[in-house]
């Protein structure tokens, strides 16, 4: 019954909105400057409305994710994952990875987790936008854990104990490339400020500000403690004194390589849905199932010998590079062009059956109520849910540029 409910709240665009005042008022709590940057830069980041999800849907979603950490947890897993992985991903540390991110499509038939980001950004975004609307009054219940800023602090601190005990953490990095130009730039600012809230020194900074030393890593003359990783180069190929201070262990890094290897390579979602190749792992009969249910079949891509299969059944699946990130080089099987398709046949893709997203209606202030897609993002730590999110666009992939789109929050129905 909780599924047609959330289904009928968002087929109609008066069951709620996003009361864009409150929001407003608690951006503008986090300085002039900063809240300007962000109507400036970042005009569709928050929707208009918030997105409602069954109770039922939440917990087959909870239910991937633990199969997801079963299966990662095996040896087996382990060995097959790395086996295409670069050195750096063998190196592991105690870390665990700050905020994963498990992207759904919710739709009539069911859950399905289209990918895992070890890097997953808007965390703090979405954290600012539930406070500000704790009191709207809507159906349903907020999908997060309480006091999620002291949540994500104890995070990092944890992951700072699992590698140096009961040592003080002083310093933290916000690393990422040309920081200033990137989209979430505004959301780096939030995470310094929460560091030093807490009395740890923090920095945003380019990676090329770095340097490694004999005595560890370095941003100018102050010693890192910490890095949190938002670089897309996953496997730090064109960052030398971070890849050297990590893996002798002088930084700690989080995310990681390893973590990206294990977790969000997208040649994974082929072995996540390939049920003898788990058997062959150990893995349980009902985690292999509840996996098959909940991560639509993904094959590699590659080899003269299928080409012409992969053409004629092209429109059953969606291309991605085993690498990407961010919707990048994505492509529909149904509207790709013959140029893109024999690039794709030449490897380092892989498909993935196409699975629609879920439908929110909007309201556009003078204009007729709107069918936005969505897509909805579990941001996880070591296996727990913290806060789930949606994100409501129009496009081939999730994007910020849709009137009435962008982040939305997620409403759990019973």
């Amino acid at each position: 019954m909780s599924i047609e409910a959330a289904k009928v709240l968002n087929s109609d665009c008066h069951s709620a909105i996003v009361d864009r005042g409150a929001l407003e008022r608690t951006l503008h709590e986090q300085g002039e400057v900063w809240h300007q940057r962000v109507n400036e830069r970042c005009p569709y980041l928050f929707a208009t409305a918030p997105l409602f999800v069954s109770s039922g849907e939440m917990e087959q979603m909870h239910a991937v994710i633990k199969a997801v950490q079963q299966v990662v947890a095996l040896p087996a897993w382990r060995d097959a994952a790395l086996q295409h992985a670069p050195a750096v991903a063998r190196y592991e540390p105690r870390a665990k990875g700050v905020f994963f991110g498990y992207d759904f499509h919710l739709n009539a038939e069911g859950t399905h987790l289209i990918e895992i980001n070890t890097n997953a950004g808007g965390a703090l975004f979405n954290a600012l936008q539930l406070h500000s609307q704790r009191d709207v009054v809507a159906p349903g219940k907020p999908a997060a854990i309480d006091n999620l800023e002291q949540v994500f602090l104890d995070m990092f601190r944890n992951e700072w104990r699992l590698e140096r005990g009961d040592v003080p953490l002083k310093t933290i990095v916000i690393v990422d490339e040309q920081p200033l130009e990137q989209y979430f730039y505004p959301e780096f600012v939030l995470m310094q400020q929460l560091f030093e809230r807490a009395g740890i020194a923090a920095f945003i900074a380019d990676p090329a500000e770095l340097e490694a030393r004999t005595e560890g890593l370095y941003l100018h003359e102050r010693k890192v403690d910490l890095i949190y990783n938002r670089l897309t180069d996953f496997s730090l190929q064109q960052q030398s004194a971070i890849s050297v201070a990590y893996q002798s262990n002088q930084v700690v890094l989080t995310p990681h390589p390893h973590a990206y290897a294990l977790y969000a390579d997208k040649r994974n979602l082929a072995l996540f849905t390939a049920p003898d190749s788990l058997r062959a792992m150990g893995v349980a009969e009902t985690t292999i199932a509840t996996l098959m249910m909940g991560i639509p079949q993904a094959r590699l891509v590659g080899g003269a010998q299928e080409h012409e299969q992969w053409r004629q059944q092209r429109k059953q699946w969606f291309f991605k590079p085993v690498t990407g990130y961010g919707g990048k080089g994505t492509y529909r099987g149904a509207s790709i062009t013959n140029r893109v398709f024999a690039e794709i046949m030449q490897g380092g893709y892989i498909a993935q059956r196409m699975v629609s997203p879920g439908e929110r209606m909007v309201c556009l202030e003078g204009a007729e109520p709107v069918a936005l897609k969505s897509d909805v993002r579990c941001y996880v730590y070591d296996g727990q849910v913290q806060l789930i999110a949606a994100r409501l666009y129009q496009g081939q992939t999730t994007n910020f540029r849709t009137a009435g789109g962008g982040f939305a929050p997620v409403r759990v129905v019973d």
